[in-house]
């Protein structure tokens, strides 16, 4: 039996469970918003064309006006200007965009600290308790930042000292993107760098390095706490947008089950 047979035998079986981390899109989806004098994208919305009526009379379609950047969505390297020569969102490699998933389990911490960082000493001590991350592997930042999606206040947690999201440290975007075994990361939040980001050097530093380096960005995942800590497979589908700096995505995650 080919490698192929063997998931489909095994979807079929009952054998692997597809969780769905994609946050629902429409026109209540929390979108980052940025501070003046920058501009923000526009948010989704969804325009009625034709309803079964005179403009399309055995059809219904519609219209969808959205950013890029807007909801579960991927930052492709040339969203960054350190990545300004790279890919667009149709260049990415799709072997890239399958592969091992490793959940970084920081929501006690989030949930104490909600300005929280991983640094690089908490990779390292992952690695020596879990081991190397695999090739082609996608890190996911579990941080139950997904709870809020459906509440745009607590999701963006905005005060008049910004955006209060957790992160990573400059030094720990740096090393990531050091990293060959790593083709991107996912997080809950709205961005993959934390809310206060700016603040840091270089400012949002894991756009900097992460997108710098080739390597790829998925925000506002959900569902992350269904994964185990290793052993699942991440299967990332964006719109392949000719000169596209990222694209909304839908994000499945493939996990060994039991069989029916």
């Amino acid at each position: 039996m080919s490698p192929v047979h063997a998931v489909l035998a095994s979807l079929a079986a009952g054998a692997i469970e597809i969780h769905d981390l994609t946050a629902p899109l429409s026109a209540e989806t929390p979108t980052l918003v940025l501070p003046e004098p920058f501009s923000n994208l526009i948010d989704f919305s969804i325009e009625q064309v034709s309803a079964y009526n005179e403009p399309g009379p055995f059809w219904k379609h519609h219209n969808i006006h959205t950013g890029e950047h807007i909801g579960t969505h991927i930052d492709a390297p040339i969203h960054w200007v350190t990545g300004k020569d790279g890919k667009d969102v149709s260049q990415l490699d799709p072997a890239r965009l399958i592969g091992p998933a490793v959940v970084l389990d920081f929501s006690a911490e989030a949930a104490a600290d909600p300005d929280f960082l991983v640094d690089v000493e908490h990779l390292v001590a992952w690695q020596e308790e879990h081991g190397a991350f695999p090739a082609n592997s996608w890190l996911l930042f579990r941080t139950g930042w997904d709870q809020y999606g459906d509440d745009k206040q607590a999701f963006l947690n905005l005060d008049d000292n910004g955006s209060h999201t957790p992160g990573f440290t400059a030094e720990c975007a740096k090393w990531i993107a050091g990293q060959p075994e790593i083709s991107g990361v996912g997080v809950e939040t709205v961005g993959i760098d934390a809310g206060n980001a700016g603040a840091l050097t270089p400012p949002f530093p894991m756009h900097h390095f992460l997108l710098g380096a080739d390597k790829y960005g998925i925000t506002s995942l959900k569902n992350l706490a269904k994964l185990p800590t290793l052993g699942a497979m991440v299967v990332v589908a964006p719109l392949p947008i000719v000169g596209g700096t990222g694209s909304p995505a839908r994000v499945l995650a493939m996990v060994g089950g039991n069989p029916a």
